[in-house]
């Protein structure tokens, strides 16, 4: 089930291009990448993902325990590719009670971070990277750094990775500790990665 396109900083409605303007509309925030949210139940669906992915595909792998993969959500369309996507997991809060987290890649601009990290501009702000890092994840051996951002309600960090951002962002706040030790992460993107993924209800966290 994927729903209808929506504007990747606020969420609200978007219009297609037109013979004035080949950049979908968002009546807030101007052109914009639409973002789509698809459930997901199969591999394929999340290969599909991947195959027209600009960013990376980020997927912590191992997955956390009792973890499942439950959607995800893509900032793009055809003509330009996918420039923001997000994958969602829900499972146990390692401090009790249940978790969400969101993995997010996107191009500078796009806002799709952002959004879920309850800011208000397109991207993290100037403060990020203007300190020690608060935690770290790993990819193909080298290790990327991540800055806390202050937002009420749940943990982000967020960082930059292969020339673009990563967004952890996780519910509730106390699910950040997850980040404790170093995750290790895939680029579903990368030739030869067969995952035998668990999938989960939808997450409550993405549109639709």
């Amino acid at each position: 089930m994927r729903t209808t396109p929506t504007c990747p900083r606020c969420g609200g409605p978007v219009h297609e291009p037109s013979a004035w303007s080949s950049a979908w509309q968002c009546g807030l925030h101007g052109a914009v990448h639409p973002v789509r949210t698809s459930s997901v139940s199969s591999a394929e669906r999340l290969s599909g993902l991947a195959r027209g992915a600009v960013v990376p595909v980020w997927l912590p792998w191992p997955i956390p325990a009792g973890w499942l993969v439950t959607g995800f959500a893509r900032a793009g369309d055809g003509r330009s590719g996918t420039r923001g996507c997000a994958v969602a997991l829900s499972g146990p809060n390692p401090v009790g009670g249940p978790g969400e987290m969101l993995v997010i890649a996107e191009e500078p601009g796009v806002g799709l971070g952002a959004r879920f990290a309850g800011l208000d501009g397109p991207d993290p702000g100037d403060d990020v990277a203007a300190g020690c890092p608060d935690a770290l994840v790993r990819f193909n051996h080298h290790e990327f750094p991540l800055w806390h951002v202050q937002v009420p309600e749940r943990a982000a960090f967020v960082g930059e990775a292969m020339g673009s951002w990563l967004w952890l962002i996780l519910w509730p706040a106390t699910a950040g500790v997850l980040l404790a030790e170093h995750l290790e992460l895939l680029d579903l993107r990368d030739p030869g990665v067969r995952l035998d993924l668990p999938f989960g209800a939808p997450s409550p966290l993405l549109p639709g």
